[in-house]
């Protein structure tokens, strides 16, 4: 195993010290050391793979650094995964399966957004706490009806905000759009257009692609058979990479411009020269390398940046959700009540997720009893595509 850097360690231990409880003192109450049991619901096979073994690498290593770190006393977390296979309905067949699990604590699901959404019954009658790695906004709202469910991803709205100021910042006033045809791409679709309005920014074209179609110059040459001024790709970081390609053979030299979703390798690879112009939005852990770590919340994005490199190879930008999303599970677990027997415990970590608050690796969290979508949009930044890599722009 890897060792932990120490500044890891500490930047861990120093989270959760004001919550654990280390009973180790001569006549101290006996340590709880139950473990903490959560359980993944991920993509590990099937067309969204890619992002969904990123994810599993990422609370691998987490959950990791968090047993090694002692923050949690005598207790460690113990991390359950199941294929979905990118199928919804295998999805909630898992999650049924977990919440009838009186070990589990709490849930964390992928970046599928049909699967967290026909999830929410379920969820909510197992009465198990579950964060949702996806962003589409059915999947946390309303919030009345999705009491045990919780979000970490970025917005539609919030991204489309981003996005949108960037392209008047570049004076930009002509735009195709190509889209995911899923709620989440509506949904993206829908916030731009009312973002172009106040912008003044015209839509000369917009296009739906399934997430499974992977050949995409027919729609990518009637996009940009529009002469807009910039393409933007509303999709998954896949389809992105082969828009940029589709673009490039298209002869198409406006900019290219990516919503969060699209967030995937630090390197460009294969498609960095397509990707030449392109600008991206989402948080800084992507591009770490060109932040001053001034704070100690800078300070564990870089460190969990160079961790997460050092241990595979390569930087995947939505680890960071899925790390924060473990870090939160175990807080609350921590912060909870003493209430005896699984479903009490699982009620307080719901209540304790509701109003919890943390710099996290993806950027400031918030959650209240109104807002279960808990990344601020400050933790939204535009990065561009330079020397095969994402940088910060600027």
């Amino acid at each position: 195993m890897t060792p932990i850097r120490s500044a890891t360690i500490a930047a861990l231990a120093s989270a959760l010290v004001a919550t654990t409880l280390t009973g180790c003192q001569f006549g101290a109450e006996e340590q709880d050391t139950s473990p903490i049991v959560i359980a993944a619901d991920l993509e590990l096979s099937g067309a969204a793979a890619p992002v969904g073994k990123a994810y599993q690498r990422a609370l691998e290593l987490k959950v990791e650094q968090l047993n090694a770190s002692g923050a949690l006393g005598a207790r460690q977390v113990q991390l359950r995964v199941k294929d979905n296979r990118s199928d919804a309905a295998e999805s909630l067949r898992n999650v049924g399966d977990f919440g009838n699990d009186d070990a589990v604590s709490a849930i964390i699901m992928g970046g599928c957004n049909e699967c967290a959404v026909g999830a929410v019954r379920t969820i909510n009658e197992r009465r198990v706490p579950t964060i949702a790695l996806a962003p589409a906004g059915d999947i946390s709202n309303p919030v009345a009806e999705r009491r045990y469910v919780f979000q970490l991803a970025p917005t539609a709205a919030d991204s489309a905000g981003v996005l949108v100021t960037e392209l008047g910042r570049a004076g930009i006033r002509r735009v195709a759009v190509l889209y995911s045809d899923d709620d989440y791409g509506r949904e993206g679709l829908a916030a731009l257009r009312s973002e172009f309005v106040k912008a003044n920014v015209t839509l000369v074209r917009s296009t739906a692609v399934r997430s499974t179609v992977t050949d995409l110059a027919q729609p990518v040459q009637q996009l940009v058979g529009r002469d807009p001024d910039a393409l933007i790709v509303w999709t998954s970081p896949e389809q992105a990479t082969l828009v940029s390609n589709s673009a490039a053979q298209a002869g198409f030299e406006g900019n290219l411009y990516f919503d969060a979703a699209a967030g995937g390798d630090l390197f460009l690879g294969t498609s960095a020269r397509a990707s030449s112009r392109a600008t991206l939005v989402f948080t800084q852990t992507m591009a770490i390398d060109d932040v001053i770590a001034t704070t100690p919340a800078k300070a564990a994005r870089r460190q969990w940046f160079q961790d997460y490199t050092a241990r595979f190879g390569g930087y995947h930008g939505l680890s960071s959700f899925a790390a924060d999303a473990v870090q939160l599970i175990a807080d609350a677990e921590l912060r909870r009540g003493d209430g005896a027997g699984r479903q009490a415990a699982r009620d307080g970590i719901r209540d304790v997720l509701e109003t919890s608050q943390m710099d996290g690796l993806s950027g400031p969290i918030r959650m209240t009893p109104d807002n279960h979508s808990g990344l601020m949009p400050q933790a939204l930044t535009t990065l561009v595509a330079r020397g095969g890599r994402w940088r910060l722009a600027g």
